[in-house]
């Protein structure tokens, strides 16, 4: 494969197998938490939601996004995991059936932040009114015939 297509591939988005890979560290990293097989202070009696893997081209580096039940905490729970990731990518690696183990990285998921952002936006009485209005307005010509 040359080089101009591998960047091109790389371009459209995570090949099938970074996201098998990714699920299944994710379902394993849950699993992982679940138990309470992973020992800090911090992590005691707190439920961690795991909700995606992103693993690289490579396989070599993955990034998991997480967030704890009710948000309560979230950077010391997330420094937290960042510290005893090397004692998690051991327990990982015992789960998974591949030759290389991904060093992991904790990151904070914002993406529940996002989606309320995006619904109090849209809740606002400002575009509120102007999606009033695009309603009562006819469609336009060019929607008619599709261009």
């Amino acid at each position: 494969m040359s080089r101009k297509s591998r960047n091109h591939q790389s371009a459209k988005g995570p090949s099938q197998r970074q996201l098998r890979m990714g699920e299944s560290i994710r379902q394993i990293l849950s699993e992982l938490l679940m138990r309470g097989d992973i020992h800090a202070p911090e992590l005691a009696g707190v439920s961690v939601t795991v909700s995606e893997v992103r693993i690289s081209p490579d396989l070599k580096n993955a990034s998991a996004y997480c967030l704890p039940l009710g948000g309560v905490d979230a950077e010391k729970v997330i420094d937290a995991l960042n510290r005893v990731r090397a004692p998690i990518r051991g327990l990982l690696g015992r789960e998974l059936t591949t030759r290389y183990t991904p060093v992991l990285k904790f990151e904070l998921d914002t993406t529940f932040d996002y989606a309320e952002n995006i619904d109090a936006l849209l809740r606002s009485p400002t575009v509120a009114d102007d999606l009033d209005k695009a309603e009562d307005q006819p469609p336009s010509d060019q929607a008619k015939d599709g261009s």
